[in-house]
């Protein structure tokens, strides 16, 4: 795990070591074990290390045996050892045990299909001076992050918009159609970004430089064929086997490893079968405000499973207190609160271990969002003709809001295409005509959310709804908003997280899954949770879906309103928000007379993050976190035992 950084001329102008130095510094934290640098005419690679396999050997750039070919990555490949053995086989001679080789010399053998026989998560870029290009790629599901920038002079891909900033000629400008669609979304949807000029890199792509151009293209997409044929125990043993096989190969590395652990069945499956293999250390996080915390779950389980546990307990002063740097880790606004609960629990797992398994991933695969069950309950409207339904939604629509029944008569009147735009939707159309300012939410750029989801949407036709509404999600909110937060708040920490759920191979097993094994028996992930009974304790199995409970409602009444509305007031974005549609929602909510938090909170961080990095009013400056620190220390002290 590690963060990379590499840069381009188009003017054919030697590439400076400062430059490349300076973006790769301001990432420290993703490698605080060591840095490298790789400088040749226009081309510039740069490095930073958090060591985890062949901790002595695996120093970057690496190189091949005739030192025109130079790799720098970042992630880990579960399969290289594999690789490695056929590679050997066919000739190739390797100075390191290290996985990142592994892709270089599969790059000499197979060129560009180098990234479709990978099994892991990575982000890496090649240069090869026989060829005068830059060749990389981002994983199948975009659990490591890319982006990259052109400007006048040079093109530049890292693993953090930070270092991109550090570039001459980058501008900082806020990019509108992104701001409009991160308040339907509460995150900019793929290949935006909140920035003009940065974008990500697709996961399932790979690009080429060369010639003064950047290119995009797909290597690998997801694609669902369930098999109707099997019976039900056929994919209960195939997922608790295929589970098995991942977590195992998650346990690679040569430093010590733990997991994350909340009171749901997704980590503590995780936990569960990672117990088969070893013994565990397991990390658990909870909110002072009752009702908001599971770690009686988690500690129960636990203590089920025979983990050696630990957990930590936030409040909202030091949640608030933090939220500024954590905002500056994240590159991009994110309006899910949950994502600072993440960092906390991975600072406190950073001083034990520094490798941590996770469960994200499984709900996407697998089925298992409280709303994948809509289209069933729904569906008396499927026989319904379109003039009906239409005729219906019209009476619905003029009915008070306060009414039983109404958002049901709405939500049954249209398609799942209508309806379903992702796991979160923050801001309807109608409530962002007031929140953005005038002169610009008619702009001639503006386009709907529709625009986003309906390109995903036409791919899947021929699914059921829940399909679809598996498909669009894996495109949409698990890379936006769960595998971002994922990967900036642990290696804000120095800590490698690894999703076991979240595998090729897992996924080509979970996409023969019929739905009527997905959602049934009135509840979600079936077979998921019938395959992971026996490494569960009872009161696990059937829970519902929670997630990380964060009190943010509570909170912008009490500790944080005051904050929230010095924010508002200070933050330099009247150009684009309506500010007094922001204050109404802020007192109306603290009143008591109407749940706005979700809304307020989107808007707020969005505010903070325009002050840290638009308005420059923060400074952060690069550092290893005390945790890693400690934890280093402890190494360091056990090898001279």
């Amino acid at each position: 795990m590690c963060g990379i950084v590499s840069f381009f001329n188009k003017h054919q102008a030697p590439a400076q070591l400062e430059t490349i130095k300076a973006m790769t510094d301001v990432i420290l934290h993703r490698g605080p074990d060591d840095d490298g640098f790789h400088v040749e005419d226009n081309i510039a690679l740069g490095f930073r290390r958090l060591s985890i396999i062949d901790v002595a050997g695996g120093h970057q750039p690496l190189f091949n045996e005739t030192k025109d070919i130079w790799i720098i990555g970042n992630g880990e490949v579960y399969n290289y050892k594999e690789l490695q053995t056929w590679l050997k086989e066919l000739g190739h001679v390797f100075q390191t045990d290290s996985d990142i080789e592994t892709i270089l010399h599969l790059y000499e053998e197979v060129g560009f299909d180098a990234p479709k026989k990978l099994r892991g998560m990575f982000g890496f870029t090649i240069y090869d001076s026989r060829k005068r290009l830059i060749f990389g790629a981002r994983d199948h599901f975009g659990i490591k992050p890319l982006y990259y920038t052109e400007t006048a002079n040079s093109i530049a891909v890292a693993s953090e918009i930070k270092s991109l900033l550090e570039l001459p000629g980058v501008p900082r400008a806020v990019n509108q159609q992104g701001f409009y669609h991160y308040l339907t979304f509460q995150y900019v949807p793929d290949p935006e970004t909140m920035y003009e000029g940065i974008y990500r890199i697709p996961p399932g792509h790979f690009f080429i430089i060369q010639d003064d151009k950047m290119t995009l293209e797909q290597y690998w997409d997801v694609h669902f064929e369930p098999d109707e044929s099997k019976p039900f125990s056929y994919f209960v043993e195939g997922t608790r086997s295929i589970l098995l096989d991942s977590v195992d190969k998650h346990r690679i590395s040569e430093v010590s490893r733990g997991a994350f652990l909340s009171s749901g069945v997704d980590s503590s499956s995780i936990v569960g079968m990672l117990r088969k293999f070893e013994p565990v250390k397991t990390f658990s996080i909870g909110s002072d405000i009752p009702g908001y915390s599971e770690l009686d779950y988690a500690r129960r389980t636990a203590e089920y499973l025979g983990t050696e546990h630990h957990e930590v307990t936030m409040n909202a002063e030091r949640y608030l207190q933090e939220l500024p740097r954590l905002i500056w880790h994240q590159d991009e606004p994110v309006a899910d609160p949950s994502a600072i609960l993440l960092y906390f629990v991975a600072e406190m797992a950073s001083e034990h271990v520094t490798v941590v398994l996770s469960g994200e991933g499984a709900d996407e695969f697998f089925g298992g969002y409280n709303i994948y069950r809509e289209p069933h309950s729904l569906r008396m409207f499927k026989h319904m003709p379109d003039w009906m339904k239409s005729s219906m939604r019209g009476v619905a629509e003029h009915l008070p809001d306060s009414m039983k029944g109404k958002n049901f008569l709405i939500r049954g009147s249209k398609t799942v295409e209508e309806r379903f735009f992702g796991n979160a939707m923050i801001f309807s159309e109608e409530i962002k005509e007031k929140v953005v300012m005038e002169n610009i939410k008619h702009a001639a750029h503006y386009e709907s959310p529709l625009a986003i989801t309906q390109k995903i949407y036409q791919q899947v036709q021929d699914y059921d709804d829940v399909t679809k509404m598996q498909y669009l999600d894996i495109h949409t909110w698990l890379r936006g908003n769960i595998l971002m937060k994922a990967d900036k708040m642990t290696m804000a920490n120095s800590l490698e997280l690894r999703v076991p759920f979240i595998d090729p191979k897992v996924f080509e097993f979970a996409a023969t899954i019929p739905t009527k094994y997905k959602i049934a028996e009135g509840t979600t992930k079936h077979v998921l949770r019938e395959a992971m009974k026996d490494f569960l304790p009872p009161e696990i199995k059937s829970r519902p879906k929670l997630g990380f409970p964060v009190p943010t409602r509570h909170w912008l009444k009490n500790e944080f309103y005051k904050w929230a509305k010095e924010l508002i007031f200070e933050a330099k974005v009247d150009h684009l928000i309506n500010k007094a549609y922001v204050l109404y929602m802020l007192d109306e909510h603290k009143e008591g007379h109407g749940d706005y938090s979700r809304k307020i909170w989107t808007i707020l961080i969005f505010m903070l993050w325009h002050q840290i990095f638009m308005e420059q009013k923060y400074s952060f400056q690069p550092y290893v976190s005390p945790a890693v620190q400690i934890r280093k220390q402890n190494s360091a002290s056990s090898i001279a035992k």
